[in-house]
């Protein structure tokens, strides 16, 4: 019996060590920053699609587009002018995510240029505020960003998120609570950072609050214009 103990032991730690081998091979994953300045790089090179950024980020190409395109609108300034495609683009994706599906956009939105002036300045305003995101994004309760049943509900509080920023409301902060949400959301799951992504949900909690008061106020305004007239 003792002689069996051993033995198991032996296997455990032998187990462990193989384990522990096979993590120090493994190649270190980029940080956020330094796959955004490969991009920013290879944007230098001259015109880049949709595509062509997805091929060079690679591995975690998707959840990091969806993160390029919610980064416009963290400002509390709408951008209407750019809500509606970058809004649809992050609703499509995530909508594939949603039903357990590879993501997938047109051939013609993959295809397409991105504006080189204005997106060359999204990637360098992106790398700072990622730069600043990684120093809170690590693994953390990684079971809430790794469960597929949970990934399929995350993709759909970003479809929900996406949606609002499809509406071009000339309203201050009505893309922010929606482009933070998913802004967290994504680095959760890129990171396995499952308190990132609670924070996440927080922040559309705190959206949902803000637009209930919006519209609150918006229904008092209108009325008390009813009895300016009617007065």
């Amino acid at each position: 019996m003792a002689r069996r103990r051993r033995e198991l032991r032996e296997t455990a730690r032998e187990a462990l060590r193989a384990a522990q081998r096979e993590l120090r091979a493994r190649p270190t994953a980029k940080k956020l920053s330094e796959e955004i300045a490969a991009l920013r790089d290879r944007f230098a090179e001259g015109p880049l699609t949709l595509g062509q950024m997805v091929a060079v980020l690679q591995g975690r190409a998707w959840t990091l587009v969806i993160m390029l395109l919610a980064l416009p609108f963290i400002s509390p300034i709408p951008v209407p002018l750019l809500s509606v495609p970058f809004g649809l683009t992050i609703a499509l994706i995530s909508l594939r995510l949603a039903l357990g599906q590879k993501p997938w956009l047109p051939a013609r939105l993959m295809g397409k240029p991105l504006p080189p002036g204005f997106f060359g300045a999204v990637l360098t305003f992106s790398g700072k505020v990622l730069a600043v995101l990684e120093k809170f994004l690590r693994p953390r309760v990684s079971w809430f960003a790794e469960s597929p049943a949970l990934l399929r509900l995350h993709a759909l509080a970003m479809l929900g998120a996406a949606l609002v920023l499809l509406l071009p409301l000339p309203v201050p902060f009505t893309n922010s609570f929606p482009a933070w949400m998913i802004l967290l959301i994504a680095g959760g799951l890129l990171e396995r950072d499952g308190v990132a992504i609670a924070v996440g949900y927080a922040v559309g909690g705190g959206g949902v609050a803000f637009f209930y008061f919006l519209g609150e106020a918006a229904v008092r305004l209108v009325e008390a214009v009813k009895v300016w007239f009617i007065s």
